[in-house]
């Protein structure tokens, strides 16, 4: 009898289940040399050249049932019926991702990606969802769809036949909510699911590890060796919606044991010297009414991120489908809610599914917050102001600025202290109060499909000198620790806290030594007195200096619709109906094609650069940068400040048109230079815009050319300058002013996907008769990203807005 080896028999095997689960009505999923054993050589043994970038991509969500032309509809979940279920994906809906959506992604990392990147954070969600009661999802499915998303990545990135081409990138794997049957729940392990993936991605998993993950579904991979590490956390064990745990606070969890190894990882590499990525699926998210994880394990967590400040480099998640950012805040940790496990009533779990109408409420909340945020007394002019396009207003800023700004200089005396009491509020220059997760949107097209690119800082780790950033003291040695004000502010009286003896000559004054009783708790020490900011919070070697968000717009390259018959229907389709969204083609019936055309055409494309984006405006992803950049979304006041878009229907009325810019010119003082107040480079402060041009707008009283009438006016206006003090809030019904910045941020967090009618519905936007039409979804991202106002007024009053 002849002996065939084991392996063959799991070849066998799996190849039998890949034909069983993709449906002869789409294109299959591409596996190239199947039968060929994929793996990674250890990065150790091998020196790759550092690109100082890498890849994150998540919730794939392929679904081999998934039927092009077929509805989109609650209950045929792209599988059945005729709609408007594109070949490569029907974007705005709630169907999950064709495989053919799946194989032209990967074609284009693979052409567009592959050599140009360092390592790849996979974050989880690699099966269907459960939404089809006619194909109910089976344990045998679910990891089969990860077992050919693992082969994809092993095709892309994995050792070739040709040893000559170094290829060999690290890609770090996690678990979704989706990645288990059912969905959400996952129990203490070792369980089936850990045992089972530590088989499954057993090319990404350190092997010294392997049984660290079969107990917790955990590890970490150094991915520059004694240098990064990227930390892969089972944010199941943190997830509120997992009803097969409960929290971080007892002993008995395996909560409260993923929170003990990651913090005792964070205090060895930090003896080490080495830095840390945090990567998962659900992300800490957290509002005034909504959180995702546990309260006790978002409560360690942060307060793990803010003892751990000097090694945590940034953190970095999937699950929610729409690009954002949140800020944790240090001053919100509770050490009584941590020791007790003791919950917060004031707040729900979250879906397990955002709709849009939840996530619309979650931005806004979100925003609510942001407006609260520290901010000094003098803010900087930034290029929003300079760059702007005032499509509805023709204020004359640059008059408005450099007469403030010469008044400013004569009157401002208390700088350093009103600079002193903002770093306090925020923790220090460097915004270390404040810990940073970022969430990409995903690749299943509820939206959009999206990918994002992330550029960290390389140098002194690719041979060149490595340039000195700060003028600070020298590290001190990596086991010298103290608590500090930080760590006492954090803590009640009964709290004990690590402290280092002193010495021998102490101990020996004390004739009887009491052992001190063990903690409850015990918080981590802080980082050294003597330490330097970590790489998240001062620009240094591996911080994040920027990302590329790209997007593939399936709407054009489905090519299924025209524009005109792109747009939203309204909100009936954009608001899902019992849970579920159609997409903004729902009900639609395109005409037969060939299905082959589009992939043909498939691309990812920019959607905006933080690196040269004149919206956002941000140096570098550092924690400061972002909480400018919450506080500058955060703006609520009208007429307040360079990122708010001042939007005027201007009148012949000259006393409302000067009070107008009363009201901006006293805010300008407290608009100028956040770099003055930082003590920064004032370079800036000069690139001040010159004019606002408006098409077809009315001459501007206030620029060269004014007639004499106009000048009468003027000087009424500086005679009458008390008089007009007294009138300050007077109402305006001829003025609407929007935060142009907060408008591009949701236009962002939804990929550019939702037309800009429907941004005003959802959120309330006014829009200026000579913006942008919102019609041309491509048109509008690129003008959002090039700074150009995406707004678009159709003559409602005040009151309807």
């Amino acid at each position: 009898m002849i002996s065939l080896p084991r392996w063959s028999w799991a070849i066998a095997a799996l190849l039998v289940v890949v034909v069983n689960c993709v449906p002869t009505e789409q294109q299959r999923l591409l596996l190239a040399n199947l039968n060929a054993v994929h793996s990674f050589e250890n990065p150790r043994n091998n020196e790759r050249p550092l690109h100082g970038r890498f890849l994150h991509i998540t919730d794939l969500h392929p679904d081999p049932f998934y039927k092009y032309h077929s509805s989109t509809g609650k209950g045929d979940a792209c599988h059945r019926g005729k709609g408007p279920a594109g070949v490569l994906g029907a974007e705005t809906s709630d169907c999950d991702t064709p495989l053919s959506l799946i194989n032209a992604t990967f074609k284009w990392i693979d052409d567009n990606l592959k050599d140009t990147i360092d390592f790849v954070i996979w974050t989880g969600d690699s099966a269907r969802h459960d939404n089809d009661e006619n194909i109910p999802r089976t344990e045998k499915q679910v990891l089969n769809l990860n077992r050919m998303m693992v082969q994809k990545f092993l095709e892309v990135f994995g050792t070739k036949e040709d040893p000559t081409k170094d290829t060999i990138i690290p890609v770090i794997p996690t678990f979704g909510n989706n990645d288990i049957l059912p969905h959400n729940i996952l129990a203490a392990g070792p369980n089936k699911w850990t045992k089972m993936y530590a088989n499954i991605w057993k090319d990404f998993i350190p092997e010294e590890q392997r049984h660290g993950f079969e107990r917790g579904g955990w590890f970490y991979t150094e991915v520059i060796p004694d240098k990064l590490a990227v930390f892969s956390l089972n944010t199941l064990y943190l997830f509120d919606n997992n009803a097969g745990v409960n929290g971080c606070a007892d002993k008995k969890e395996p909560g409260y044991e993923h929170m003990e190894w990651l913090r005792i990882q964070l205090q060895m590499l930090r003896k080490r010297g080495v830095k840390a990525i945090m990567m998962g699926h659900v992300p800490p998210a957290r509002t005034e009414s909504k959180y995702s994880w546990d309260e006790t394990c978002w409560q360690k967590y942060t307060l793990w991120m803010h003892q751990y400040r000097d090694v945590v480099v940034g953190s970095i998640y999937g699950h929610m489908n729409f690009d954002h950012f949140m800020l944790q805040d240090s001053h919100d940790i509770n050490i009584a809610v941590i020791k007790e496990g003791s919950q917060d009533t004031m707040r729900t779990a979250m879906d397990d599914k955002l709709t849009v109408q939840s996530s619309t409420e979650y931005l806004s909340e979100l925003r609510s917050e942001w407006s609260h945020l520290p901010k000094p007394q003098l803010k900087p002019v930034p290029k929003a102001i300079r760059n702007a396009d005032f499509h509805c207003g023709n204020v004359d800023m640059e008059r408005i600025v450099n007469n403030k700004r010469k008044k400013e200089k004569k009157r401002r005396k208390g700088g350093n202290d009103n600079k002193e009491n903002f770093f306090k509020k925020i923790g220090g220059p460097w915004g270390e109060r404040y810990s940073l997760s970022l969430v990409s949107p995903s690749v299943v097209p509820n939206y959009f499909p999206a990918l994002r690119v992330v550029e960290y800082n390389i140098t002194g780790l690719d041979g060149s000198r490595a340039d000195t950033v700060l003028e600070l003291e020298p590290l001190a040695p990596a086991d010298e620790t103290h608590p500090d004000k930080d760590a006492e502010s954090l803590s009640p009286d009964d709290i004990e806290f690590s402290k280092k003896h002193k010495g021998k000559k102490k101990k020996k004054k004390h004739k009887k030594h009491k052992r001190p009783k063990k903690p409850k708790f015990r918080i981590p020490n802080p980082p050294s007195a003597s330490s330097p900011p970590g790489p998240a919070y001062s620009p240094q070697t591996l911080s994040f200096l920027g990302y590329i968000q790209y997007y593939a717009n399936l709407t054009e390259i489905n090519r299924d619709f025209t524009p005109e018959e792109s747009t939203w229907s309204g909100l009936d389709d954009a608001i899902e109906t019992k849970g579920w969204k159609g997409g903004k083609h729902h009900g639609k019936h395109p005409e037969d094609k060939d299905p082959e055309a589009p992939a043909e055409d498939f691309k990812y494309q920019i959607e905006y650069d933080t690196r040269n984006d004149t919206i956002y405006e941000m140096p570098d992803l550092t924690v400061r940068s972002y909480i400018d950049l919450a506080g500058r979304i955060g703006r609520y006041k009208p007429g307040k400040g360079p990122d708010v878009l001042s939007a005027f229907s201007i009148t012949d009325n000259e006393e409302d048109r000067e009070e107008v810019e009363d009201e901006i010119e006293e805010e300008v003082i407290n608009e100028i230079s956040y770099q003055d107040a930082a003590g920064s480079d004032t370079q800036s402060q000069k690139n001040i815009a010159t004019t606002t041009i408006t098409p077809n707008a009315k001459p501007n009283p206030y620029t060269k050319g004014e007639n004499h009438k106009t000048k009468k006016k003027k000087s009424k206006k500086n005679k009458n300058k008390k008089k007009k003090k007294k009138k300050k809030n007077h109402h305006h019904h001829n003025r609407r002013v929007i935060n142009q910045l907060w408008f591009t941020f949701v236009k962002r967090a939804f990929v550019g996907a939702i037309d800009d009618k429907e941004l005003h519905d959802l959120f309330g936007q006014p829009r200026c008769k000579e913006g942008l039409s919102g019609g041309d979804t491509a048109t509008t991202v690129a003008a959002a990203t090039a700074g150009t106002s995406v707004l678009e007024k159709e003559g409602e009053s005040d009151e309807e807005l």
